[in-house]
C-alpha cells in the first residue's frame, strides 16, 4: 500500500456539517463519517500501511476540572490514530478492524492551547490479530515535543456486516 500525505486543509476540524451534508475527501474512509474525530479537530498528516500520523489542538472544552486535557480526549485522539493505522486507507468492501483492546499510560498533562501529534505504528500482525503503538506528543514552545502519553491497542480484523 503506498502512503498519503495530506494537506491539513483537507481533513476533519473544518466547519462543522450535520449528518446530512455531503463529507469533504478525506485522507482515510474512516473519517467520513466520524464525527468525534471531526468535532476534535484532529487532521491526518499522513497514513500508510500500519502507520498514521495525526495531530489536533488541545482546546479549552476539552479539559476536566484541574484545567488540563481530560484523559478521554487523550484517549480517543490516540484511538483515531490506531483505527486509522490498522485500516486500509483505500477502505475494505468485507472487513474492517477494531480495537480488541487497549491499555494507555498517562505521563504527563496535556496544556491547553498546544498542539498534540499522535503516531501510530504497526508493531506485530498474525493472521487477523494486530499490535499497535500509538506515542501521544504534545508541543512545546521554543523546545522539542514532549510525550504525555503511551497507547498500546490490540486489534482484531472481522467481516464486515
Amino acid at each position: 500500500m503506498t502512503d498519503i500525505d495530506v494537506d491539513s486543509s483537507a481533513a476533519p476540524g473544518s466547519p462543522e456539517r450535520t449528518a446530512d451534508e455531503p463529507a469533504p475527501e478525506y485522507a482515510h474512509p474512516l473519517l467520513e463519517n466520524d464525527f468525534a474525530s471531526e468535532w476534535m479537530g484532529i487532521e491526518v498528516v499522513r497514513v500508510a500501511d500500519g502507520h498514521a500520523t495525526i495531530t489536533m489542538t488541545l482546546r479549552r472544552e476539552m479539559l476536566n476540572g484541574f484545567g488540563i486535557a481530560h484523559g478521554g480526549m487523550i484517549f480517543a485522539f490516540a484511538d483515531t490514530a490506531f483505527a486509522l493505522s490498522c485500516n486500509p486507507h483505500t477502505g475494505s468492501a468485507d472487513s474492517m478492524t477494531v480495537a480488541a483492546g487497549v491499555d494507555i499510560t498517562f505521563l504527563k498533562p496535556g496544556i491547553p492551547g498546544r498542539t498534540l501529534t499522535a503516531v501510530a505504528d504497526r508493531r506485530q500482525q498474525a493472521g487477523r490479530s494486530g499490535l499497535y503503538d500509538i506515542q501521544i506528543l504534545q508541543s512545546v514552545p521554543g523546545a522539542d515535543d514532549e510525550v504525555i502519553a503511551e497507547f498500546r491497542g490490540r486489534s482484531r480484523t472481522v467481516p464486515r456486516r
